[in-house]
């Protein structure tokens, strides 16, 4: 059996008519879809970014804790300096705070002001960083 193909169902686009030069591929894809090759690029830097869990952030919440641009800069370096010496799980003691990371996910997990943490035994973590906030 032999498959015809119906001439009047084929169209013929900008890149294939006679005489057409072909163009370069959009940086994007139609519809506004970014690339495979952008969207690789972006979660590979948020990859490298300090998250805070969302019971870190109801715990901050919960106890009225703003951090600032500047803060939680200065809080991922203390998980990237944790990560260099090989810490897995940190305690890092941030002025009144006392933070709780998981280094190798780069992600706060709970946090405590200084009253809070009088007298609380900290479990699971093999190390420290201490910092001051001023």
């Amino acid at each position: 059996m032999k498959l015809e193909r119906p001439e009047h169902l084929l169209t013929q686009t900008a890149a294939s008519a006679p005489g057409a030069t072909a163009a370069r591929p959009a940086a994007g894809r139609a519809g506004g879809v970014p690339a495979f090759e952008e969207v690789l690029r972006g979660e590979l830097a948020r990859a490298g970014e300090l998250k805070i869990s969302a019971h870190a952030a109801k715990r901050l919440k919960e106890r009225n804790i703003a951090l600032s641009g500047e803060d939680l800069a200065r809080i991922d370096l203390a998980v990237r300096q944790a990560a260099a010496k090989g810490a897995r799980e940190s305690l890092i003691v941030y002025g009144d705070l006392a933070l709780v990371a998981s280094v190798k996910n780069r992600t706060v997990v709970t946090a405590l002001e200084r009253q809070a943490a009088q007298g609380h035994v900290f479990t699971n973590i093999d190390s420290a960083v201490i910092l001051s906030r001023d």
